[in-house]
């Protein structure tokens, strides 16, 4: 357990300290005039950064300076009016305005605020309205490979990596070794606090798969978005919504005769309020899987919001306290603010799980009537 302990403080730090680097080492990043040479200095600029920070977007860079972005381009795959489409972002030279049309075909695109448009026949250039929409474009079905892809891509390959290596301590001996013991009390935990708890003792086996899958998923990549690597998948709606979807469905597919006769015609009430109760119940199906993706997307996204807000400090703040003492000030609240994040990342991968265990748990529950 000293083994453990040691591991899971070393990582903590890591993380906590790599949050705050990350933004004192970009502290002027983004896309700017030539003037300032891309610096951010003033709270207009610092709060646009933050906001292209947390979106999605097909380029995976590690670092900015200025106009200069070092990273790779990720691959696009889209569905346009003329077929599938498939090539590299790169082609669109790092440009979200609009400015730089790329012909696949017949079809002419552009990358417009990270979303990939579809430009109308015989437009050669995007054309935007007073509220600079495009007016002569259509977005298309966007399947490409971007970031939050990527990131749930390592998320994976790390849960295959660490369940697989927990499988193979068990089969050396009752007790694993190695990495697999930060895994096993895990694992325990979920099935012990959660799963059993929420979902009976009898029927708590058939769902564990997928409640250890959400809970370690979550967690790992609400980790990852902690590092210099910049994720920020949980912060994704998209994300969110797909992950309470699954939750939806299971609750539904499981569901006894006890759980839908206790939504449709509620046992042990007069009928008026019966037929009162059914449709509030039934708007209760929605409203839970509703309330797991807003309450990860929203607690995710405030975290880094505020994480970059209080790094942005040393901007700000450098005429009146100094360069040496705002960078302190930020330095010191982001890493208290990044310690807390990471007790958030698991809180969050936690009441996710939890809260799915407890909507299971309550579709199987048999019922005594008399």
């Amino acid at each position: 357990m000293v083994g453990v302990k040691k591991t899971i403080r070393f990582f903590i730090m890591l993380i906590a300290f790599s949050t705050a680097f990350l933004g004192w080492s970009n502290e002027e990043t983004g896309h700017h005039s030539k003037e300032d040479n891309g610096a951010i200095d003033d709270p207009v600029e610092v709060n646009e950064y933050i906001k292209h920070h947390l979106k999605d977007s097909h380029y995976f860079t590690f670092y900015s300076s200025g106009d200069h972005h070092y990273g790779f381009a990720l691959p696009v795959i889209i569905w346009t009016s003329n077929g599938l489409k498939t090539f590299m972002a790169s082609e669109f030279h790092h440009d979200e305005n609009g400015e730089v049309i790329v012909e696949k075909g017949d079809v002419k695109l552009a990358m417009i605020h990270g979303k990939i448009y579809e430009l109308e026949e015989g437009a050669s250039e995007v054309e935007f309205n007073e509220e600079h929409h495009p007016h002569n474009a259509h977005t298309v079905l966007d399947f490409s490979i971007t970031k939050s892809v990527v990131g749930m891509l390592l998320a994976a390959i790390l849960l295959f990596l660490g369940f697989g290596a927990l499988a193979k301590g068990y089969k050396k001996g009752p007790i694993p070794t190695g990495f697999a013991r930060v895994l096993e009390p895990l694992v325990i935990y979920v099935r012990d606090e959660i799963a059993r708890p929420n979902i009976g003792e009898k029927k708590y086996k058939r769902f564990m798969p997928y409640l250890l899958t959400v809970f370690f998923f979550i967690w790992i990549l609400n980790l990852v978005g902690l590092t210099p690597l910049g994720f920020n998948v949980t912060g994704q709606i998209a994300v969110t919504f797909c992950l309470a979807l699954f939750t939806f469905f299971i609750t539904q597919f499981v569901g006894n005769k006890d759980y839908w006769k206790h939504i449709f015609w509620m046992p042990g009430v007069p009928w008026p309020m019966k037929i009162i109760l059914a449709p509030i119940e039934v708007l209760g199906m929605f409203t839970k899987p509703f309330s797991l993706m807003i309450r990860l997307f929203a607690n995710m996204t405030a975290g880094h919001f505020v994480v970059m807000s209080l790094i942005a400090l040393m901007i700000l703040l450098k005429n009146q306290f100094g360069a040496v003492g705002s960078t302190s000030i930020s330095l010191i609240l982001a890493l208290f603010i990044s310690v807390i994040e990471i007790l958030v990342a698991f809180l969050q991968a936690f009441i996710f799980t939890m809260l799915s265990a407890l909507f299971i748990g309550a579709a199987v529950e048999e019922h005594d009537h008399h």
